[in-house]
Formats: structure tokens, sequence, C-alpha cells
């Protein structure tokens, strides 16, 4: 069966190169353009690789196939100014190494708009490129397994780039390294790992995008200044899932995004790292998540205000320390909350104090996580609440807990 089936793939992949053998070149039109005029190629079906190294608009009106045959990438733009759009990308090669991809760039001041990628190993690449703008594309990689997918976008020390408005389906990750100042905007991504992934990139700003269905929403590793909101998160779950995650990262601010039915909400994993900056979050709708909040170890400068915390299964989790009350917590709403608003100002009479108590055994020894939510560990829990074995530990006092969610609260004179 399996030499049959191996048998079957190599005659496949010989008629797929006979047949890309057979297309015309693109390759001929761009050499026989213009710089700076516009091709508008006659609809068909075209072999690559292309290279542009010259400033030149293609529009393929939605007509035009470039197949890459299966070797290196579709099109490869070294030049600044040029316009791609309206074209089909596909059948790019295979290797991580070469980064094979629908679309390299190594340029300024390009436009790659309005086309459709797949088959192809990474989605487009950017490297050293500056003020370009990828916009309204749809994405996907290689039917392989995730991880050996490609990145849907890839930017690698590249600045003033805006990725906005595409959709992705079944890539691996988008990736910002050693990047600033770029939009990531209204983008669609499903199906991947991470949905965002930065590294040792600052002054980046991520706005209304929707990610589902991903390992990871966003995570932050050692990139500090990024402005997160607006963004709907949901469904990241499996033993890595989470919203988003931030590592050694500083001075971020996390604000108005929905992060919903992921395995946990926000990880805090040595952030902020520069003891004089904060991490500023707040308007966020943390909901439906196993953890809504889970600190790595007990740290300081996170500022929590007016969140939303609902139907969590648990509130806070604090590992390798005892309390994330060194944060501030204020006016948030927590479903939980037991007090009243006899003054009616909509903040509670009494301040929103969370314990652990015996649930606390799965945050101290990791390995009892298993048993988080059994009706065990609710028993614990509720015989410890009557009569506690132990001082249990305060994990978070919040002084002006919000009475209703998205109640917008006046802070400046609590």
């Amino acid at each position: 069966m399996l030499k049959n089936l191996a048998i079957y793939l190599f005659c496949l992949n010989i008629l797929l190169a006979a047949n890309a053998a057979d297309l015309p070149r693109f390759q001929d039109l761009v050499d026989a353009a213009e710089p700076n005029s516009t091709l508008i190629p006659p609809p068909g079906v075209y072999a690559g690789p292309v290279v542009l190294d010259y400033p030149l608009t293609i529009d393929g009106q939605s007509k035009v196939t470039i197949d890459g045959g299966g070797e290196g990438s579709v099109i490869y733009v070294d030049t600044d100014g040029a316009v791609l759009k309206n074209l089909h990308l596909t059948n790019s090669g295979n290797s991580h190494n070469d980064i094979d991809a629908g679309i390299q760039v190594r340029g300024n001041f390009n436009v790659i708009k309005d086309n459709v990628i797949d088959d192809c190993l990474f989605g487009i690449d950017l490297q050293q490129s500056n003020h370009n703008i990828v916009r309204r594309n749809r994405i996907s990689s290689k039917d392989v397994e995730l991880g050996v997918r490609g990145d849907s976008v890839r930017l690698w020390y590249s600045f003033n780039n805006k990725i906005t408005d595409n959709i992705i389906r079944h890539s691996r990750d988008m990736v910002v390294w050693y990047s600033a100042d770029n939009v990531i905007a209204r983008n669609d991504s499903r199906h991947g790992r991470y949905s965002l992934h930065f590294m040792y990139s600052r002054f980046n700003d991520v706005d209304s995008n929707h990610y589902e269905n991903n390992s990871v929403g966003i995570f932050l590793m050692y990139s500090d200044s990024v402005v997160i909101r607006n963004n709907y998160i949901a469904y990241a779950n499996g033993p890595t899932g989470m919203g988003i995650g931030f590592k050694e990262t500083s001075d971020v601010e996390i604000a108005g995004n929905q992060i919903l039915y992921c395995a946990t909400g926000l990880y805090i994993d040595i952030s902020p790292y520069d003891p004089e900056s904060t991490n500023r979050i707040h308007d966020n709708v943390i909901a439906f998540t196993s953890i809504a909040i889970d600190f790595l170890n007990d740290w300081t400068g996170n500022i929590f205000e007016t969140n939303t915390f609902k139907s969590n299964q648990i509130q806070i989790s604090v590992a390798g320390g005892k309390t994330a009350n060194r944060n501030v917590w204020k006016g948030n709403f927590w479903d939980d909350y037991e007090g009243f608003d006899l003054d009616r100002d909509g903040i509670g009479d009494t301040a929103y104090d969370l314990y652990g108590y015996a649930d606390r055994i799965w945050m101290d020894v990791p390995v009892a996580r298993f048993l988080q939510g059994t009706p065990v560990m609710a028993v614990l829990d509720f015989l410890e609440r009557l009569a506690p074995f132990s001082t249990p530990d305060l994990l978070v006092r919040d002084e002006y807990p919000a009475m209703s969610a998205h109640k917008q609260i006046d802070l400046s004179e609590s």
C-alpha cells in the first residue's frame, strides 16, 4: 500500500512539473514591460518563478494564475514602488531555509493587495523592507502538519509597514522579528499556531484583528511599547493555549480586547521586565477561560483597570509565588464578587478579595493541574472555605470593584 502511494506521488510530481514546463513564462511578460508602467496580462495560467527588479504595476484582474512549479518562491520583488494585485499565486517550493513563499519582498514602498496565495509554504516574506502595504490578500500554506507549515506574513528587520485586512487560513504563524513601527490591523486568522508572534520588536500597533481557533492568539517576547487594542481572540486552546502572552515585555497597552473561550486569557512571564515601566491592561473582556490571568511568578508593574472577568473557571493563578497583589487592580468587574452597592455609585462598597484556598494545590504543584475542576477539588475547596486548614493567600484585592460589566467608572479621584 505504501509502495503504491509513493509511486503515485512520484508520478504526480512528474506530471505537475511537466504541466508547469508547458506553461508560458510570466517572466517574459515582465521583461517586455516598461519600468513604471502597468502590466495587465492576458487571462490564463503562467509559469513562475518571477523576478521583479524595477518598479512595475502588475494587475491580474483576478484572471491570472502564476504557478511556481514547486520550486523556490513564486515572485521575488527586489525593487521599490512595485504594485502586485489581483493575482493568484500557487505552488511554491518546500524549503524553510530558502523561505519559499508566494511573494518575497526586498524593497520599500511596494503594494501587495487583493491577491490569492495558496499552496505556498510561506505567504509573504518581507526582509529589510520598509513602508510596504500588504492588504486584502487571502493566504494559506501547504497542506502539511501545522509545525512544518510556513508563516502567513513574515517581517524581519522591517519598519513602517502596514499589514491590514488579510484573510489567513491554515498557515503557521504571523511573525514580526526585529521590526518596529508596523501596523497590523483588521486581519482574520484562523486554524494556525500563533496568530501573531513578536520577537525583539518595539512600537508596533495591533488593532481590530480577528483571531480564532489558533493555538495562541498574540505572544510578545522581548517586545516593548506595543499597543494591542480592540482585537477578538477566541478558542486558543490546547496545552499551550492562550489569548495574549508576554515574556520579559515592558510598556505595553492591552485595551478593549475580547478574549473568549481560551485555555488561558493572559499569560504573564516576568513582565514588565523594565522595573521603571508598567504594562497597562484595561477595558478588556476575559470570559469563559480556564484561567483568566496566569502569572508565571510573583511579579509587579502591571495595572489592571476596568476589565471584565466573567464565567472563568479560575480568575487568577500565580505559580512560583503567593500573590498577584503587587500589581494594581482597580475598577474591574468580577462576576464572583459578593458585595453590595448601597450608595449606587457603581462601585462595590467593599473590596473584592480573591484568596487561594485548597484549589491552590494545582498552582504550587503543576502536575496536579490535571485535577483542576474535578469534584474532589471542588469538595476540598468548599471545605477549606468553611474551615481553612491554613491561612489562605490573598491573591488579588480590588478596592473599587465595578458592579456591572462594561460600566465606565471615573477612577481619577479614587
